[in-house]
């Protein structure tokens, strides 16, 4: 799945998803355990709202069971996401001798 830079950088850009993007890295988390990771701070709708953000931007794999949904941080996509950015932005990044 290819995700367009812009869609990427814009999922990023709320402080709220980068909690939630925290709170789903390395495990699977339901709507509810992802308002109880965040302390109560932010209500099931609004992280409802931003699950659906990270998941059209690719950064989040999704899991049915039953009536539920679980959640984790799809950690390759970020990883190809943040490598686009640099090949885009700053191609040379990383090809010159640092000289400071």
């Amino acid at each position: 799945m290819k995700v367009d830079p812009v869609l990427f950088a814009k999922a990023l850009a709320d402080e709220t998803r980068q909690e939630i993007m925290k709170c789903l890295c390395c495990v699977w988390l339901s709507v509810n355990d992802v308002v109880d990771a965040l302390g109560g701070k932010v209500n099931q709708p609004t992280v409802s709202h931003h699950l659906k953000k990270l998941e059209e931007a690719g950064l989040v794999m999704v899991r049915q069971e039953g009536r539920q949904r679980f959640y984790t941080l799809n950690q390759e996509q970020v990883t190809v996401c943040c490598g686009n950015l640099i090949q885009r932005f700053a191609p040379e990044y990383g090809k010159k001798p640092d000289c400071r």
